[in-house]
């Protein structure tokens, strides 16, 4: 008797390690590997094996499984508590281990209903079940607690040949098409072949006709940017003696592009308050005035006590050539950060965490949150469509603030909290999808990299190298048109997933009013 319970224990063991491999192999489809076919197998590795189990094993088993995805996946977050947080390394790996966990909370869920909803041995049973739970707890997750939509499944397909999918219905449908995929293969693993025969060809055509759904078409028209890449180091960021270096080596940088009509300084490129440096603003004002050229810089805007992550544009506000303005500050021209992240730029609970440690009093993590929706920039007459740092990663705050009139996609980031990790590769990754989803070309300008430029199909047309100072120039063709995705955003997916998860639940309640019966 002893004996079996060993080895059944040993037999749990050993499944949740290997679901625990699973997740963590899933890290290799994301940036900088991409190697997307990965995050199938790994998926389908872990349907396969989590057949047949109890909802408990199976809310242990995805809690393994995501786990190992996210402490993989997300281990680049202890290098900001780490080394600029002035935690211990042990202390800064287990608050990352500790997110991780939390974070492997959604695929848990989605083990435990799919197993309590559909409790059979048969993978097909699960098929459609499966895809619904898992993209509705990502979406959940994109939200929960302010949201952490980082690694959702559908990234993996930046590189990968589903990617124009995201067009019509977004990221979180490729999240549900992975998962679908994944489940097919799972079958086929199990010698049953049908699924996987219809699904692969309904998907190729679905990539197929993806940009038959979109109206996006030449505008006969470029604009030619200049994208600023300071590689200030980030410990001297905002340390006062480096305000005025800081701002010099930025103009420094752009005097010889300003015959480019956009010249962009990345987020907090000026890391002071906008009433601080008026005289240095009102200059370079009139440097791209003088040029018919505009700058977009990131900086610190205050209204009464209120500070805000801004961006604010300088110099030709209309048409180039035609219009020219004052610096008037003010909230005029201006974006103001929405969406925060925690601890970096607010602390939730403050008065219990901040006397914690000096990870909790980061700079300027007091900030506070802009609109959701917000006039675009105006820039040498295009209007311009920004998001600063990490709100880049919440496509439908993106879709609400395009407009008919939007000419191109700006975000702005300081990655340098990360050094040389995989966060800033990922961080780009995510960007790359907003231009698929809205079919628009994207400028990213960045402290330390990656400072990139994206055309309207997610591809990655211009790029600096990271780590170094420099300026990226390019002349972007523009478009006009919408996709999809601009009209009905990813309510469709979720609605299907809802209606999925509904009818699993009515199934399962008659079911077990039938079995009382009997």
């Amino acid at each position: 008797m002893l004996n079996n319970i060993r080895a059944a224990a040993h037999h749990t063991y050993l499944r949740l390690v290997l679901a625990f491999a699973a997740g963590a192999m899933t890290a290799l489809a994301f940036a900088p590997y991409s190697y997307w076919p990965l995050y199938l197998i790994a998926m389908a590795f872990a349907l396969y094996q989590s057949a047949g189990l109890s909802a408990k094993q199976g809310m242990q088993y995805w809690l393994s499984f995501g786990f190992g995805c996210f402490a993989i996946g997300i281990s680049w977050v202890h290098v900001s508590m780490d080394t600029f947080g002035g935690m211990p390394l042990i202390a800064s790996i287990a608050l990352m281990a500790l997110l991780a966990l939390y974070l492997a909370i959604y695929p848990a869920i989605t083990g435990y209903l799919l197993q309590k909803l559909a409790p059979t041995t048969s993978l097909s049973r699960n098929l459609m079940l499966f895809p619904a739970l898992w993209t509705l707890t990502e979406w959940a997750r994109g939200w929960v607690l302010t949201g952490f939509p980082w690694l959702w499944a559908g990234y993996s397909q930046t590189q990968g040949p589903l990617k124009p999918i995201a067009s019509m219905t977004g990221t979180l449908s490729l999240s549900f098409v992975v998962a679908l995929l994944a489940g097919a293969m799972a079958l086929a693993a199990a010698k049953r072949w049908r699924s996987i025969l219809v699904i692969v060809p309904v998907l190729a055509i679905l990539t197929l006709i993806a940009p038959l759904t979109s109206t996006v078409e030449s505008k006969d028209e470029s604009l030619s940017v200049a994208l600023v890449q300071g590689n200030i180091p980030q410990s001297m960021k905002w340390e006062p003696d480096a305000l005025w270096p800081t701002m010099l080596k930025y103009m420094d940088l752009s005097r010889a592009e300003f015959s480019a009509d956009l010249i962009v300084w990345p987020e907090a490129a000026i890391p002071a308050p906008e009433h601080m440096v008026k005289d240095f603003l009102y200059n370079a004002n009139q440097a791209a005035n003088l040029n018919n050229s505009a700058i977009i810089t990131g900086i610190i805007s205050q209204r009464g006590n209120h500070y805000y992550n801004s961006l604010i544009v300088l110099g030709n506000y209309g048409a180039k050539q035609q219009e020219q303005a004052d610096y008037y500050g003010e909230e005029h021209n201006e974006f103001k950060k929405h969406h925060l992240l925690p601890i970096g730029e607010f602390v939730p609970f403050e008065s219990l965490l901040r006397p914690i440690a000096p990870f909790f009093n980061l700079p300027m993590s007091s900030f506070n949150r802009g609109d959701f929706k917000q006039e675009n920039l105006n820039a040498v007459g295009h209007q311009i469509s920004p998001a600063i740092c990490y709100e880049i990663a919440f496509p439908e705050q993106l879709r609400a603030n395009m407009n008919d009139t939007t000419d191109l996609l700006l975000t702005v980031s300081n990655d340098a909290w990360f050094g040389t990790s995989n966060g800033p590769l990922q961080h780009m990754e995510i960007a790359q999808m907003r231009s698929v989803e809205l079919g628009r070309p994207l400028v990213r300008a960045t402290n330390n990299g990656v400072t990139a430029v994206v055309d309207e199909h997610g591809n990655i047309t211009h790029q600096l190298p990271q780590f170094e100072a420099g300026v990226l120039t390019a002349d972007i063709a523009l478009v006009k048109g919408h996709t999809l995705f601009t009209y009905i955003g990813q309510w469709p997916i979720l609605l299907l997933s809802t209606l999925l998860f509904g009818f699993a639940m009515f199934s399962s309640m008659k079911r077990s009013r039938f079995n009382k019966k009997g």
